[in-house]
């Protein structure tokens, strides 16, 4: 059986060493190294030639965005894993441009963990799976795949009136304060958050401010989203 073979890299001895063993107990996977840090690490592919790397994307360097940068560019068939604790949309979003074939939460079980590595290598794409049914994961599909914007404007079909509360809760007000400023109810205001949550299958008010946020903010979005007018009851 041909083994995938794997490098990892991440700057926590003991977090480094625990996954070579979990992964080396499995018959079709194989660490062919594990280094501390990306600087000397074109010839450590060059010599071990692995099909997946695992890379912690907070390293001390922080080098791990420009390394998988400048690999993807060197070696095209190289595929990147990328393992954070909680990593933030933005950082998603950076990396899958950069050529990331797939996210590893450190919090994950063995089996998602395993699974994942074993995805990549078939060629999926991998985002962590509280991100795998938003819309967000549509837009970072978008830039990995080029536009395709007929499919957004089915997925999400936004009113004017949900936009400026998208915006209002990523500038962190309450419903009571985006009602005053919309002239609104905070029942009614509490009815358009549940409406965007559901529409952008997301679960809390952070999502949204985060989603709003991410590349270059919400309103780089417009374009690509479909608006209807609507009256407020």
């Amino acid at each position: 059986m041909k083994k995938i073979r794997i490098i990892v890299i991440e700057d926590n001895r003991l977090l480094r060493d625990g996954i070579t063993e979990m992964i080396n107990a499995q018959p079709d996977l194989r660490v062919v190294d594990d280094l501390e840090d990306n600087v000397k690490i074109e010839p450590v592919i060059l010599e071990k030639k692995p099909d997946i790397i695992l890379i912690d994307l907070g390293l001390q360097s922080k080098n791990s965005l420009k390394l998988v940068k400048s690999m993807k560019k060197n070696f095209p068939d190289l595929k990147f894993i990328v393992m954070d604790l909680f990593p933030v949309q933005e950082d998603i979003f950076e990396f899958v441009k950069a050529g990331a074939s797939g996210f590893i939460l450190k919090n994950a079980g063995v089996t998602e963990f395993l699974k994942t590595i074993r995805s990549v290598f078939k060629g999926e794409k991998i985002l962590p799976t509280n991100l795998t049914n938003s819309l967000f994961s549509q837009i970072v599909q978008e830039a990995v795949n080029g536009p395709k914007e007929k499919m957004l404007i089915r997925s999400v079909r936004m009113t004017k009136r949900e936009r400026q509360v998208i915006e209002l809760v990523s500038d962190g007000l309450t419903n009571k304060e985006i009602g005053l400023k919309l002239h609104l109810s905070p029942f009614t205001i509490k009815s358009h958050v549940h409406n965007i949550l559901e529409k952008l299958a997301m679960h809390n008010r952070i999502e949204i401010a985060n989603y709003a946020n991410a590349e270059k903010s919400f309103n780089d979005l417009r374009d690509s989203v479909s608006l209807m007018d609507e009256d407020d009851n």
